[in-house]
């Protein structure tokens, strides 16, 4: 029904927010069966992490298809083209809704027309909570850095404007999940995904200074949130590619330490980027600040094993303190798994960290 909604296709909105409403109770309790503490709402009601926000802002009334699309445009493809040739005829679980790739364009000023969305979204995560015992709740919001790709701008006099705008009216979504109790993840992938995009390859003090820009329209958006109720995550995509062309970690960390956040949501357990630990060997944590590492990935079938999970926790914790870690995913794992491998990953995430806690402080 998602998929419909975001293809245009008329469905019953009545049926669908039941649905997505009993959905989101099921996945929470599906999460507490599984043993994780911290739970969200699946995003269940979006169409995707970043695309429900066509729905929610105003001035974007255009959209130009650009035709059949792989998962990934970058340099990674060109140089794995059979690959991709071949996964985008495949694609057995997607991550995006729709087969065709758009982009929006902005031709008015950019508003902030989702206050009913996002209260719907507030009200079925509550709903589910209270049947459930949760330590806490979160619910993501997609950066204005990650909105701004594939969104053309034929209003502002320059993107940066174009990206400030966007900023504003995302103010609104990020405070009223705040101020409804939850914690705010903000989903901010193109930091480090677009330098792939780029070809030839961008000198890499060039790109963090484009970066910056983002960092600062972010920072911007969440200037009267208390850090401490924000979780900003980066990957560097949800596709079952390659990624031989990433950025590194250590090429990007100190701009991601800018960001008025808590805590920090970062890819750590699939093979292209688990030997990234050692970046904290020489970064230092700052005080106050939480890591919260992926220890389990949705870059693979296999299930991890719990021992392996907490191996992985114990590895960090020995860098930034026990104190300041808490386990997590690379990313997201609907769409990008089958539900049976994503409920048996979190169940060896939450098995391996009650492990890794016994290691730390002796107990269970």
């Amino acid at each position: 029904m998602n998929d419909a909604r975001a293809n245009g296709r008329d469905i019953d909105t009545a049926t669908w927010a039941a649905h997505v409403k009993s959905a989101i109770a099921e996945v929470v309790r599906l999460q507490r069966d599984a043993g994780i503490d911290v739970v969200n709402d699946g995003e269940l009601s979006k169409s995707s992490w970043s695309s429900y926000v066509n729905d929610r802002l105003g001035g974007f009334a255009e959209s130009v298809s650009r035709g059949q699309g792989s998962l990934a445009r970058g340099r990674d493809r060109k140089v794995f083209q059979e690959f991709y040739d071949e996964y985008d005829r495949i694609q057995p679980f997607r991550t995006v809704n729709g087969s065709r790739w758009t982009d929006v364009v902005c031709n008015a000023a950019v508003t902030y027309t989702g206050q009913s969305a996002v209260r719907i979204d507030i009200d079925n995560l509550k709903a589910a909570c209270g049947s459930a015992e949760v330590e806490e709740a979160f619910i993501t919001a997609v950066a204005p850095g990650s909105i701004v790709t594939r969104r053309i701008n034929r209003f502002y006099p320059n993107e940066e404007a174009f990206l400030f705008a966007i900023a504003e009216a995302m103010k609104t979504e990020y405070k009223a999940i705040v101020d409804a109790g939850f914690l705010l993840q903000i989903d901010d992938p193109q930091l480090v995904t677009r330098y792939d995009a780029e070809d030839p390859p961008p000198d890499t003090e060039q790109y963090r200074k484009r970066a910056a820009v983002r960092v600062e329209a972010l920072n911007y958006a969440l200037a009267k949130i208390p850090p401490e109720r924000i979780r900003y995550h980066i990957c560097w995509g949800g596709w079952h590619g390659p990624h031989t062309t990433d950025l590194p970690l250590k090429d990007i960390v100190g701009l991601l330490l800018q960001i008025r956040a808590g805590a920090y949501l970062i890819e750590a357990a699939n093979a292209r980027h688990e030997h990234e630990w050692r970046v904290w060997e020489q970064v230092k944590l700052p005080p106050g600040k939480i890591l919260i590492p992926g220890v389990v990935s949705h870059a693979t079938n296999v299930v991890e094993h719990p021992e392996l999970v907490a191996e992985r926790i114990t590895r960090f914790a020995s860098l930034v303190g026990r104190d300041n870690v808490i386990a997590g995913t690379d990313c997201g794992l609907g769409g990008r798994l089958h539900h049976q491998l994503v409920w048996a990953k979190l169940k060896s995430l939450a098995e391996g960290a009650r492990l890794a806690s016994k290691n730390l402080w002796g107990r269970l």
